[in-house]
C-alpha cells in the first residue's frame, strides 16, 4: 500500500513532467472511484492547467488553475494498489486503468490504475479542501518533535496503532511504522503514553530517518506501487522487519515475529524490540492468541 514515501515520490514525479500542462480531455472508465458526481469531476477539470503539486500524509493533491476562475484541486489516494502514472497516448491501456487524463496537445496521459479499487479522485474547491484536510493529523515527515511527543501523552492503545492513525499522524503505514518501532527499540504492543521521553523522541527521530531513506530510494513495491514513470521503489532490499517473519534480525541475528494488531501484521525483533510490562489489549480470540504467544517470547 502506497505510504508517505511512495506519495511524495509520485508527487515530486507529476511536478516535474506534468507541471503546467492542461487537461484537454477527462475519461472515465470506472464510476466507483470517483467521489461525487462524474460529470461535475470531468468538467471542474476541463481546461485547466496543472499550476502545483503537493502532498499531505498519503493524499495527493494537484492545483488547477483555468483564467477567471477560483482554484479547483484534483484530491488523488492511492488506497492499496493505485498508480499514478504518465505515459504516452499511444500506449497500450492496461487493465483497471479506471480514469485518463489527456494532457495538452494529447500526446501525453496521465491515467490512474487501480486493481482492487480502494484508491479515489475528487474535484474539491479551496473551502472543501480545507476541510478535507482537517481530518488529517500533521503530516509525519514535517511533524515536530514537541507536538509528536505531546500527541502520544496518555494514549493507552498499541503504539504501531497510534503511528498509523491517520488522524494522528499522516503519512505512515505497515511499513514504515514497523521499520521505525524497530529502529526506535520498541515493542509494537506498547502504550504511547507510557513510552519514556528519551524512547519517545528516539521514536521521533526514527520515523523522520526512515522516511527520509525511503524517499531517498522512491519508496518501497512488492507488488503493485510504481512511481509517475512506471518504475518500481527500491527501498524494499533495505527493510530491516517489514514482511520478514522468521529471517534472522540484522541487528542481533534473533528470530523476527509476526503478529497481528488491529487485523494489521506487524513484524519486530523480539530481542531487540523487548515486550515491556504494560503492553497494549487486543481484542477477539486472534488478538488474544497472539498476545500471549507474543508475552511468551
Amino acid at each position: 500500500m502506497p505510504e508517505l514515501p511512495e506519495v511524495e515520490t509520485v508527487t515530486r514525479g507529476l511536478r516535474e513532467l506534468a507541471l503546467g500542462l492542461s487537461v484537454k480531455t477527462v475519461d472515465v472508465r470506472h464510476t466507483g472511484v470517483i467521489v461525487g458526481s462524474c460529470e461535475a469531476f470531468a468538467e471542474n477539470l476541463r481546461g485547466r492547467r496543472i499550476q502545483s503539486v503537493s502532498r499531505q500524509g498519503k493524499v495527493l493533491m494537484v492545483e488547477l488553475a483555468r483564467d477567471g476562475d477560483p482554484a479547483r484541486y484534483l484530491v488523488i489516494r492511492l488506497g492499496m494498489t493505485g498508480q499514478l502514472t504518465i505515459q504516452p497516448r499511444e500506449a497500450p491501456l492496461e487493465p483497471h486503468t479506471h480514469v485518463r487524463l489527456v494532457l495538452d496537445e494529447g500526446e501525453k496521459e496521465l491515467r490512474f490504475r487501480d486493481v482492487r479499487r480502494f484508491g479515489n479522485l475528487r474535484c474539491l474547491d479551496s473551502r472543501e479542501l480545507a476541510n478535507f484536510l482537517a481530518r488529517l493529523g500533521p503530516d509525519a515527515q514535517r511533524a515536530t518533535a514537541e507536538g509528536f511527543l505531546a500527541a502520544m501523552r496518555g494514549r493507552r492503545g498499541a503504539i504501531k496503532s497510534w503511528l498509523m492513525n491517520q488522524q494522528a499522524l499522516a503519512g505512515l503505514g505497515n511499513i514504515y511504522a514497523d521499520e521505525a518501532l524497530f529502529e526506535a527499540r520498541i515493542h509494537p504492543l506498547s502504550q504511547p503514553g507510557r513510552v519514556a521521553p528519551r524512547k519517545a523522541l528516539a521514536l521521533y527521530r526514527a520515523v523522520q530517518r526512515v522516511l527520509a531513506r525511503a524517499v531517498a530510494k522512491q519508496g518501497t513495491s512488492f507488488r503493485d506501487y510504481l512511481d509517475i514513470e512506471g518504475r518500481p521503489g527500491r527501498f524494499a532490499m533495505q527493510l530491516k522487519v517489514y514482511q520478514r517473519a522468521d529471517e534472522p534480525c540484522r541487528r542481533c541475528r534473533a528470530e523476527i515475529r509476526r503478529i497481528v494488531i488491529g487485523g494489521r501484521s506487524s513484524h519486530f525483533c523480539p530481542h531487540c524490540q523487548p515486550r515491556p510490562r504494560h503492553v497494549a489489549k487486543m481484542r477477539g480470540p486472534r488478538a488474544s492468541a497472539h498476545a500471549r504467544a507474543a508475552a511468551s517470547r
